[in-house]
């Protein structure tokens, strides 16, 4: 800000010059005092000059429509929601979104650095305030092959880029708990330049957790219950609230939240898909329920603007007063959370569910083309068991936690599985896609319900090796086949035949299309998924699926190097003991 802006801000202010707008008529919610109260908005540029009796050039009437500051998401992949940074915006202003905290780690664990700056390019071609976490962890852990490998010497330049705010989430909680040589030099490389830590760690408590957060860590959006909720509260912690379209943790956790630590929970997203947008919103949905569960109104709002403007350090936003950011919401009331118009920066960027600003898309050439197999046939999918009695994934409904099983399954004469219907276990494989490396591992699968043909996804967390699973080998190797020609995305195949499918072709993880074609694309793929392929409905097809390859998260999971144990953090056998 130049002297003469700064004094045309302080004039406006005082009444001396007229606001470039007025928003008159407003109940504004202030979140430092919990207070609503009647009054002008007057905006100077990108700022909020003043609240109170006010003229300007352009005036807008709110009719007594309640203006809050723009939403802020504490935490979200945006490549989760298989859309580009500029459509991820055109998605989410409609719904009160000023800035999401983003951690592009997915690109990053195909693409490398570059993914990141694929990232950082195409934000700024958006409305929205997109700031990045640099992704902690490339690959999770060591039990995989992603795209890249980012150590602590590879981060010591982007942590210090303007637009990136810290390490995203440390899923690596084991290295930092057992303080290993490499995961002590990625903390270090955040401190000495001043950012901050986020924190992911599911399950960790007492004396782990003690070391967790004495690490500097300040945040985790992994709790599913209250007491691991008061855990990290209790320990200095933020806690972000997740409410995305394959976890569903709001409505157990706010009902933790009380007068004494309201200050310290946030709200976020992670993983919300635009058929979860359109037909639930976005940060407006999570206030919506924060009401529902008898949170008052203004701590809900106040959960998602000032407490994660604060956490994340933009002293800037989070709140309707002078000098702050315009980024204002007017709003029809403090139940339903119906977003009329959204301003950001002062500029009007959404009225009535439309996106006003044209969507640019930046070039996307760089991070194209990943799907890489090597030596690829049904053959790669033998496993030659001795035993049939093997170690299962089981799928819990309602997250991506599993369960670690045992089951007897049947065999063939070569030691080969033999899908049952009515054992609802099917074979499951992760193949590495990023260095031809020719690896295949494969497991079982227990709970997914599928009864018909094979599902294959070039998502699949965190390293996005290629995912598949069906009722037989053949069915397996046409999906993953009808995979590789599409250059990544979701396939669904029955009877060796494509039923369905949605190309990714931005590393195998975004679409270049808007988010109503993604939005029809998986619909006809959860509809195809449940009516052709017998997936059982309580199970999100794509979501569940790709986090079966996840191993951070309890208590098995399978890579492209084998059956993990995440509860021991080694591999095990798929014949049990």
């Amino acid at each position: 800000m130049t002297k003469q802006e700064l004094k045309h801000l302080i004039d406006v202010a005082a009444g001396r010059e007229p606001a470039d707008l007025v928003i008159k008529n407003c109940m504004v919610v202030n979140v430092f005092t919990g207070r609503i109260v009647p009054g002008d908005i007057a905006v100077c540029g990108d700022r909020i000059a003043g609240i109170g009796s006010y003229e300007g050039r352009q005036t807008v009437d709110a009719r007594g429509k309640y203006a809050a500051p723009g939403f802020i998401d504490s935490h979200i992949h945006i490549e989760s929601c298989y859309v580009t940074p500029e459509e991820i915006s055109r998605l989410l202003v409609p719904h009160g979104a000023a800035t999401i905290i983003a951690d592009p780690h997915e690109i990053v664990n195909v693409c490398g650095i570059p993914g990141l700056d694929y990232m950082m390019e195409a934000a700024k071609d958006a409305a929205l305030d997109i700031k990045y976490m640099l992704p902690s962890c490339v690959p999770s852990t060591s039990f995989e092959h992603a795209g890249a490998i980012v150590d602590a010497a590879q981060m010591e330049e982007p942590i210090r880029r303007d637009n990136i705010l810290g390490l995203g989430e440390f899923m690596d909680y084991p290295g930092v708990i057992s303080a290993s040589d490499s995961v002590l030099e990625k903390l270090l490389v955040a401190k000495k330049a001043g950012k901050l830590i986020d924190g992911h760690a599911p399950s960790v408590a007492g004396l782990e957790l003690n070391a967790y957060a004495a690490a500097g860590i300040q945040g985790d959006h992994e709790c599913s219950t209250v007491e691991e909720m008061n855990d990290r509260l209790e320990r200095g912690m933020y806690v972000l609230m997740r409410q995305g379209s394959a976890c569903h943790n709001l409505r157990t956790l706010v009902k933790g939240v009380t007068p004494e630590n309201s200050r310290r929970c946030l709200l976020c997203s992670d993983d919300r898909q635009p058929k979860t947008i359109f037909s639930e919103g976005h940060m407006d949905n999570h206030l919506r329920i924060c009401v529902e569960e008898g949170l008052d109104p203004v701590t809900a709002i106040r959960m998602a603007t000032l407490n994660a403007a604060e956490c994340f350090r933009l002293h800037d936003r989070g709140a309707l007063a002078p000098g702050y950011r315009a980024d204002i919401v007017l709003l029809d009331d403090l139940r339903d959370f119906r977003v009329r118009k959204v301003w950001l920066g002062g500029t009007l960027c959404a009225e009535d569910g439309r996106y006003l600003p044209q969507v640019h898309r930046h070039d996307a050439a760089a991070v194209r083309g990943s799907i890489r197999l090597k030596d690829f046939s049904a053959e790669k999918f033998k496993m030659h068991l001795t035993s049939n009695k093997v170690n299962v994934i089981g799928i819990l409904p309602g997250g991506v936690v599993t369960k670690k099983d045992t089951a007897e399954i049947r065999l063939d004469a070569d030691g080969e599985f033999v899908w049952q219907p009515e054992q609802d276990i099917v074979k499951v494989a992760v193949l590495e896609r990023h260095h031809y490396t020719g690896n295949v591992a494969c497991g079982f699968l227990k709970g997914y319900g599928i009864q018909a043909g094979a599902v294959a996804l070039s998502v699949a967390h965190d390293s996005h090796n290629i995912i598949v699973c069906g009722v037989s080998d053949q069915e397996m190797e046409s999906a993953v086949l009808a995979l590789e020609k599409q250059q990544g995305g979701i396939v669904l195949v029955k009877d060796g035949q494509v039923i369905a499918s949605m190309p990714l072709p931005i590393a195998g993880l975004m679409s270049d299309q808007s988010g109503e074609w993604v939005e029809q694309k998986l619909t006809e793929i959860h509809e195809k998924a449940f009516s052709q392929l017998g997936i059982q409905t309580g199970v999100e097809p794509v979501m569940t699926l790709c986090f079966m390859s996840l191993p951070v998260i309890p208590e098995m999971k399978l890579t492209d190097m084998g059956l993990f144990d995440v509860t021991k953090f080694h591999f095990i056998p798929v014949e049990a003991q």
